[in-house]
């Protein structure tokens, strides 16, 4: 690991002490959804922290501790709240395929973030990052002896990738997630320490955010039942601005920044929002529906459509991010995620017509 991110984990360590643990009670209930996963990835990726050495587990396409020349695009897809790496590896090279892009010049990337009821059924090193319940989905810190934030892992891949003795000729970075990693996606645009690594070396970073249940909201604003963007009224949810839906409250790798410098910086990423036209059932099974999600909207639709406009009104001048409905498509991920916006984002393939 380099000395930025290295720096950076140090950063976030001591702002662990500093900052209170933030509001579970803003938290979507995943826990009938924590059964231990049927495969844990033998690919481990070794990451070295002020508090000690860690394994983390994924899946590559490619051997990434070897040079790659050929390699011009990474893609790495972020699974969702059943932590099943496995399946999305394969849907995304499945994309991959359908859109055309060679495997020897695309490097798929599919981390997994185990939770601690993954680890207590199986004999695995005693350091395997694992977070408690969903904790990695809003970037908190690991538990056991090296409580590293999830969003610094994703930091210790880019960094990864932007060794140019390991890839001489990346160009592009996509980071990829539907529904619960759509959640990930979404706020580590906002949040990522460790971009500017990539920047400098030339390489462009995209974000494509496919239907996630919610949004984090840089104010108090949300959409109200006639689709307009109000002040909220806290005494009716007092967990609505909790990170991960607001500010409120964020976790260490988070606060470290305002909101106003997060939003600056979010609002000149690149980011595709995709939902399905047919995703629009508020009683989904896997729709987040505490008070905080529902203060976005009644169901995926509604408040993808709403988080978008917020956007736009507070920046009018322009943002690098775009909106697009897939139509005829409800909650699913291997359709949105090889839908044609998805594969032009993705991977360069064709145009984004949805």
């Amino acid at each position: 690991m380099g000395q930025r991110t290295m720096r950076q984990l140090i950063a976030a360590f001591a702002l662990a002490s500093a900052v209170p643990v933030f509001a579970q009670a803003a938290q979507h209930d995943y826990r009938p959804n924590l059964h231990p996963v049927a495969t844990i990835s033998d690919t481990r990726f070794a990451i070295d922290t002020p508090q000690g050495h860690a394994q983390f587990p994924l899946y590559l396409s490619a051997d990434w501790n070897v040079p790659q020349p050929r390699i011009e695009r990474a893609v790495i897809v972020i699974h969702g709240k059943l932590r099943n790496a496995d399946t999305y590896f394969k849907s995304s090279e499945k994309a991959r395929d359908l859109a055309g892009a060679s495997p020897d010049s695309t490097l798929l990337i599919a981390p997994q973030f185990l939770a601690t009821v993954d680890t207590q059924v199986r004999s695995v090193p005693a350091d395997l990052l694992r977070w408690k319940d969903n904790a990695w989905m809003g970037g908190e810190g690991a538990e056991g002896s090296v409580p590293v934030s999830s969003y610094a892992v994703l930091d210790a891949i880019v960094e990864r990738l932007a060794d140019r003795r390991l890839f001489p000729n990346l160009k592009h970075v996509t980071f990829a997630g539907h529904s619960g990693g759509a959640q990930v996606v979404q706020r580590y645009a906002i949040a990522a320490h460790d971009l500017q690594v990539l920047t400098d070396e030339g390489i462009d970073v995209r974000y494509v955010v496919s239907s996630p249940s919610s949004y984090a909201y840089f104010n108090d604003e949300r959409p109200n039942a006639q689709n307009v963007l109000k002040p909220f009224d806290a005494a009716t949810c007092p967990s609505f601005d909790a990170w991960k839906y607001g500010m409120g409250e964020r976790p260490a790798y988070v606060a470290d920044r305002t909101p106003v410098q997060l939003e600056a910086a979010y609002a000149k990423r690149r980011v595709d929002y995709l939902v399905g036209g047919a995703d629009d059932d508020p009683q989904h099974p896997a729709l987040d529906k505490s008070c905080a999600a529902e203060a976005q909207g009644s169901q995926r639709l509604a408040r993808a459509t709403a988080y978008f406009a917020y956007l736009q009104a507070r920046h009018p001048d322009g943002l690098n991010q775009s909106f697009h409905v897939v139509p005829g498509v409800g909650h699913n991920g291997a359709r949105m995620l090889r839908s044609p916006c998805a594969l032009a984002a993705m991977f360069g393939a064709g145009q984004c017509t949805p």
